[in-house]
């Protein structure tokens, strides 16, 4: 009787259950264990009834929240009238990723276990919190099949969203949005570059409130793309076609079909993140190179962490200097084996800084540039946040791939609500798509505590604030940290107004507190 198929499926907000997941499937498959590997919201659930064996992996996110590309198979699995013995055929186990500093360590790990088991399925064994200790073997999802000849240049090497597209943006058809300005608002001797960057949403069924996200898809520079084709020997301007070595095995939505090496290295391939454990476990398996493999292996190894974490993990070394420094293995990575070895660019998520209704077409984003040294030689610095700062709208036409989702924050809508507001620094943004939102609409009850270092450097929108508040339409409290010789923050400011927060709580009703701490933006 042949051996069951194995699925497993992930939650990933990071990637890193994703990369777990497909560890899990090479060494199902060096086993010669037929698997599938697939997010959860790209698994269609009601098929469950019908799997023999699934392995689930699942992150955990915020405060026990389930990570976006699994909150539909979570709303579903929940769902009251499903019976008690729909995965009776069904033997599972469940893999969790949680952070132990939270209260709710692993909680949607251990929600999910006692929710298969209520639906009639049966535990392989018990929950695995957090293990990622498996050693894992090597297979490859795909071929890459090059071709000789370069698509017809009509052709667009993306999948962007149209008026006729079906839906709103998303990540698998973003948006190609038009960059219209792109300014910094920190003095000229303030020590972090911040950006108030705004794009045209004109056309785009881009609809959001107050509190939701904007998603944005970077690409990595043309100097480290450059570098990363040299190192692997690869022509950047060669087209390739993707086949999966399975039937059941999608190909990546984002990648065009043909596609060129420069497209995937730029838009897909995160060559500047900073590896995992696995990806110098399958490196090793890749080197011809009998030193280097040698160093790969033992970085790879339970007893190699200590050192894998001060080569890598603590300067932040990225994926692309670390192939610098094995050159002979990097020479030799099989261009099927990239997808396998190297994570995809995940998109990065920016609170929404600006008002639909304020700024019709128009989307706003406050975004701090990352950069910081650690004791390599070239600092490190944000992928994303630098891209966008590189991005000049005044030397020619600027696009950029985004999409909108909900946020975290919600505001009353009734017009008596009062609201206080805390955001210092980059994490005023979505407090200022409130205020806009809420002055625009009349509602007056704005309260908002905002701190910064100092007055002229980094008051973001000082004259926007000042102005509503000669009108009446907000209260405004500031605390600046560096101007006087005992810092003051935002909590000092807030238990000097201790009368009015109490107050508003008292005596005004109802009221939404909303806390928006500084966050690299």
């Amino acid at each position: 009787m042949p051996a069951p198929r194995l699925l497993v499926l992930f939650g990933s907000q990071t990637g890193t259950a994703q990369d777990v997941a497909e560890r899990l499937g090479r060494e199902a498959q060096r086993r010669r264990l037929g698997c599938r590997v697939q997010a959860l919201d790209s698994y269609a659930v009601a098929n469950l009834i019908r799997e023999p064996l699934v392995i689930f992996v699942c992150a955990t996110t915020g405060q026990g929240d389930p990570p976006d590309n699994m909150k539909n198979f979570w709303r579903f699995i929940f769902r009251k009238n499903l019976p008690s013995t729909s995965l009776c055929q069904m033997d599972f186990a469940v893999v969790g990723l949680g952070d132990s500093a939270y209260a709710k360590f692993n909680f949607v790990a251990k929600k999910l276990h006692r929710r298969l088991l209520q639906l009639g399925g049966s535990a392989l064994l018990p929950m695995c919190l957090g293990d990622d200790q498996h050693e894992l073997g090597l297979p490859s999802k795909f071929t890459l099949q090059f071709i000789q000849e370069a698509p017809n240049p009509g052709s667009k090497e993306s999948c962007l969203a149209s008026p006729e597209s079906l839906g709103p943006p998303s990540e698998s058809q973003p948006f190609l949005a038009p960059m219209v300005t792109n300014q910094r608002v920190t003095g000229p001797s303030h020590f972090q570059d911040v950006r108030l960057i705004e794009f045209d949403i004109t056309d785009s069924g881009i609809s959001f409130a107050p509190g939701d996200v904007v998603l944005i898809q970077p690409s990595n520079s043309a100097a480290h793309i450059q570098q990363f084709c040299q190192v692997l020997g690869l022509d950047p301007k060669q087209y390739f076609m993707l086949q999966p070595q399975e039937l059941d095995v999608p190909c990546p939505p984002e990648l065009p079909q043909p596609c060129s090496v420069w497209h995937l290295v730029s838009q897909y391939l995160d060559i500047a993140s900073v590896p995992r454990r696995s990806f110098f476990e399958l490196l090793a398996c890749l080197s011809p190179h009998k030193l280097e493999r040698e160093k790969l292996l033992e970085l790879s190894s339970a007893q190699g962490q200590e050192d894998l974490c001060e080569y890598c993990s603590r300067p932040r070394r990225t994926i692309l200097e670390v192939l610098c420094d094995f050159p002979h293995t990097a020479g030799a990575i099989p261009p099927d084996y990239l997808l396998d070895l190297i994570p995809q660019i995940r998109p990065r998520a920016f609170s929404i800084a600006s008002s639909l209704l304020v700024h019709p077409g128009r989307l706003q984003i406050l975004v701090a540039v990352v950069q910081y040294q650690t004791r390599l030689r070239e600092p490190r610095r944000g992928l994303c946040s630098s891209w966008l700062a590189s991005l000049d709208p005044e030397k020619g036409p600027v696009q950029v791939p985004l999409w909108v989702r909900p946020g975290g924050l919600a505001f009353p809508e009734t017009p008596d609500t009062p609201v206080i507001m805390v955001g210092p620094g980059t994490g005023v943004a979505p407090f200022r798509a409130a205020v806009q939102e809420r002055v625009a609409q009349g509602q007056t009850g704005n309260f908002l505590f905002f701190g910064c270092r100092w007055r002229d450097q980094d008051f973001y929108w000082a004259a926007e604030w000042q102005e509503l508040e000669k009108r009446g339409c907000l209260t405004l409290v500031t605390a600046f940290s560096r101007e006087q010789g005992q810092k003051v923050y935002v909590q000092h400011r807030l238990r000097e107004r201790g009368p009015l927060v109490w107050e508003l709580l008292e005596h005004r009703g109802m009221l939404s507190t909303c806390q928006q701490m500084s966050r690299k933006h």
